[in-house]
């Protein structure tokens, strides 16, 4: 009953505002224009009119009756959500012209000089926060001088979307696996990450140990319970391979409702765990010694106008049952991996979950050769079960809307390109073991991914598929702030430095 009194007025809202806002957008692009035979869709897309912002707001208002405060959001480059609290008798009018922000103060390619940057909410994706239900989230979409800015992460996933949409009546749903490490509160650990139980959850291989689960069973079980009343359809939750590392799933969808929910978890994970004195975080490889959090990607295309999934054909068995259309999507995944992986795994920490060398448990669970397999946990795709793949490269500190960009993209350029001749066969090998010459050979076909944060950003710069499907414009723009990052980085002192030089 609870979840029905929250969902059930948002999917009205979100019908409602998603046609105002197709009809919005005119020839400025949108899939309602090109569905009707307007203009091909940008790779931005429009945004709606003032006038459906204040008619999305009423919808809002009344929908929300004991809504107290909306919290409008957006995500940076960089993934960091930035909000304003606006008081229900301010969203008519915050809404209509959209909430100002000093958009160079967060992680966006803007300087002081360019006035507001303005967060348009999208009324489908109103929230009540399950932990302090008298506040509504809802994410928003970015604009600048009075059009979308072309290096919003959720203006460039939308408009990615969109686009395949329109040109290959296909739609891209997603299913993430979000993995976490639940640690001490700051005040307790110090400077240096502890795991939350650092006495009792010390197993050498404590992937799925049920007490430790159930010892953190009213964080883990009050997570769950919120995404039910959510209406996510959350089906699991394990403790992980690494000592104090978490894994709860639910269900895939439509890849920009997986985008927005991904990110609303892990603003919830955050706030209902610092509520239970713990602290979570998404850090790829907090522990050096310990498997990292990955955020393997389950992947399908369905027909727009029936919805059937596309990707299977069982008579395709040598190619565990993929359609050609996964495998042109596929194809196009493997050769753009190493661009992809600028996205997927965005900081210099990324590269030492996925170029790990070995694990107290005897495993990483992550990549390091750009390969594709049936159930095969150690290629960078597997093939559970078609019709779907499951792209295991991303880690958590991936922003979710441009997760999703990046894998639109490559889809859309295997399609553009009808790649699914050139798919390589699998690999059915266990990368993992170094000593088989069998796993060696295969590795040695499949080539290896990027080894740091800067090899991954050059080959983003050099992809024109990247290029050409999410726009130059975000391309540079996440570029020069990313690169910039990576020369914070190599300005540091590190302590390693200091022991092998000192006496040199």
């Amino acid at each position: 009953q609870q979840s029905w009194v929250i969902v059930c007025p948002f999917l009205v809202v979100a019908m409602d505002t998603r046609a105002l806002a197709s009809s919005a957008a005119g020839s400025g692009g949108g899939v309602g224009a090109a569905a009707n035979g307007g203009a091909k869709p940008s790779v931005v897309g429009g945004l709606p009119s003032a006038e459906a912002r204040r008619l999305a707001a009423d919808a809002l208002i009344l929908s929300f009756p004991n809504a107290k405060f909306f919290q409008l959001s957006f995500h940076d480059l960089f993934g960091v959500q930035r909000s304003k609290l606006v008081p229900r008798s301010a969203l008519r009018s915050v809404a209509s012209a959209g909430a100002g922000f000093a958009g160079f103060a967060a992680h966006l390619d803007i300087s002081p000089v360019d006035g507001d940057l303005l967060a348009i909410p999208d009324a489908s994706t109103a929230t009540p926060l399950p932990w302090k239900p008298e506040v509504v989230w809802v994410a928003c979409d970015l604009e600048l001088f009075g059009v979308p800015l072309a290096h919003g992460p959720r203006n460039v996933a939308r408009g990615a979307l969109e686009r395949l949409k329109a040109v290959h009546g296909v739609s891209l749903k997603t299913g993430v696996e979000a993995e976490f490490f639940v640690l001490q509160a700051p005040e307790n650990a110090g400077s240096s990450p502890l795991i939350g139980d650092s006495v009792l959850d010390a197993q050498a291989k404590p992937c799925y140990d049920a007490h430790a689960l159930m010892r953190k069973y009213d964080f883990i079980s009050k997570m769950l319970e919120y995404m039910e009343t959510l209406g996510w359809k959350p089906y699991q939750a394990d403790h992980e391979d690494a000592n104090g590392q978490f894994e709860i799933n639910w269900e895939f969808d439509d890849a920009l409702v997986s985008a927005d929910r991904h990110a609303f978890f892990k603003y919830m994970a955050r706030s209902v765990a610092e509520a239970h004195g713990f602290r979570v975080t998404f850090m790829p490889k907090p522990f050096i010694d310990k498997a990292g959090s990955g955020c393997h990607a389950h992947i399908s295309l369905h027909d727009v106008s029936t919805g059937a999934n596309v990707c299977g054909d069982a008579s395709n068995s040598a190619m565990h049952g993929l359609s050609s259309v996964a495998l042109s999507a596929l194809s196009s995944i493997l050769e753009g991996a190493p661009a992809l992986a600028a996205l997927t795994n965005p900081t210099v920490n990324s590269y030492k979950r996925i170029n790990c060398a070995g694990t107290t448990s005897g495993a990483t669970w992550s990549p390091d050769a750009i390969a594709w397999a049936g159930n095969n946990r150690t290629a960078m795709v597997r093939v559970p079960d078609a019709p779907r793949m499951e792209l295991r490269l991303a880690d958590m500190a991936v922003n979710p809307y441009l997760l999703s960009a990046g894998i639109a993209a490559l889809v859309h350029d295997g399609l553009d390109r009808g790649l699914a001749a050139a798919c390589p066969p699998p690999s059915d090998v266990n990368f993992f073991d170094r000593g088989s010459e069998a796993s060696a050979a295969a590795r040695a076909r499949a080539g290896r991914l990027p080894r740091s944060l800067r090899d991954a950003l050059d080959a983003l710069d050099d992809s024109a598929a990247m290029r050409r499907n999410l726009g130059d414009a975000f391309v540079d723009s996440y570029l020069k702030l990313r690169r910039a990052h990576w020369d914070e980085y190599i300005a540091e002192l590190s302590a390693w430095e200091v022991q092998q030089y000192l006496d040199c």
